[in-house]
């Protein structure tokens, strides 16, 4: 890939997509997104990769939207303004249906849209020394492309407060909400994150993606005589799978399965 604000490498079944624009707090404009769109959309078809790791360089994680991109679209009509809006969501939806796990590697503070970027992460490991602000109320705006993921990962009651105080609140606050996973010391963030990333790559590939999709469509969806279909219907079809199937015998056997031997 050919990129102007990302990095992007790939061990081990591991990609990490990293945000390479420390001089600015990593904020991002319209080359940002669309990087990142495009990066997690190649991601997701790449039979070699597992796990992704979404990192950054420098102080902080990401500042939300860069300062000059939006003078910029102070001055666009409510057509641009609304294409605009929509490729930030467009992004943060990729990223959040990518089959597979992402982890969100956050070595410093995360403002705005930064947060969004944490929220639409499957797993969050925190310094605990970062902080973390939802700053848009400040500006006279609202946090609206980021909010359906940000209240699901940091609950209703807590982005009643964090959305209208726009104050700022520590890891370990964003652990005890839900938003932040694992708070650990910076000398501690590269380890953790690399033992849960071979947790996840040893899995079953189609498990991970689909108990993934399982949590997402259940997670705010009634236990309703549909639902309890649809998970039957789950289980039956992932027993019949090649990777069910061989995940099952492995076990009976006592070996690793044929995905694990291969990682």
């Amino acid at each position: 890939m050919n990129l102007a604000t990302l990095k992007v490498s790939v061990d081990a079944h591991v990609a990490t997509v990293t945000l390479n624009r420390p001089e600015v707090r990593n904020a991002f404009n319209e080359t940002v997104i669309e990087e990142l769109t495009g990066a997690f959309r190649a991601l997701a078809t790449n039979d070699d990769v597992r796990v992704i790791v979404l990192a950054a360089e420098g102080v902080a994680f990401c500042a939300g939207a860069d300062l000059n991109w939006m003078q910029k679209m102070a001055g666009y009509s409510d057509a641009e303004n609304r294409a605009d809006a929509m490729t930030l969501a467009v992004m943060l939806s990729t990223i959040y249906r990518c089959p597979k796990p992402v982890i969100a590697r956050v070595q410093g503070d995360t403002y705005a849209g930064g947060v969004g970027l944490a929220a639409v992460a499957d797993i969050v490991v925190a310094v605990d020394t970062a902080h973390f602000c939802l700053s848009e109320a400040k500006l006279g705006l609202m946090p609206a492309t980021i909010g359906p993921y940000v209240i699901r990962a940091l609950g209703e009651s807590a982005s009643r407060r964090y959305f209208l105080t726009a104050e700022r609140f520590t890891a370990a606050t964003a652990q005890r909400h839900g938003l932040v996973h694992e708070v650990v010391r910076a000398e501690a963030l590269d380890s953790t994150v690399q033992v849960l990333a071979k947790a996840l790559a040893d899995n079953s590939p189609n498990a991970v993606k689909e108990c993934k999709r399982l949590v997402q469509d259940f997670a705010s969806r009634d236990i309703d005589d549909a639902a309890i279909a649809d998970t039957a219907e789950r289980i039956a079809k992932i027993r019949a799978s090649d990777e069910g199937r061989e995940g099952v015998r492995s076990f009976l056997e006592k070996r690793a399965p044929s995905w694990r031997e291969a990682s």
